[in-house]
């Protein structure tokens, strides 16, 4: 499996906004990569979404050998998993992102599988 460590601008900058226009429920999707890159999100059918928590569908998912990990929202100031976080993030993908409130270029984390904070280049 190759090393996921770089993020798309615009990739990024779709999850910050949809995270704002989802508050305060949390948003969840899918990490697609090209290469090193993540590039696009997969907004997954029949996902839940409160104010809470987020649930994804797992089984809705295509087949698909770019997804790479998992992306939701907090909607605190913490980006830190919880251990619900980290049950799924040891189940499916390599790396996840949680962006929180205010869901700036500054509010959001990646993490591996599990758990460890990785960094991830912005690009493009």
């Amino acid at each position: 499996m190759k090393l996921v460590n770089k993020i798309d601008r615009e990739a990024l900058e779709f999850i910050l906004n949809v995270s704002r226009s989802s508050h305060p429920r949390e948003f969840a999707g899918i990490l697609r990569a090209k290469g090193d890159v993540i590039r696009e999100i997969l907004v997954l059918p029949g996902t839940l979404s409160s104010e809470e928590s987020a649930v994804l569908r797992l089984h809705m998912m295509p087949i698909d050998p770019g997804a790479c990990g998992t992306v939701h929202s907090h909607p605190s100031p913490s980006p830190v998993p919880s251990e619900d976080d980290l049950l799924l993030f040891a189940k499916f993908g390599r790396v996840h992102i949680v962006v929180a409130f205010p869901y700036n270029e500054r509010s959001w984390r990646a993490y591996n599988h599990r758990g460890e904070r990785v960094d991830l280049e912005v690009v493009g």
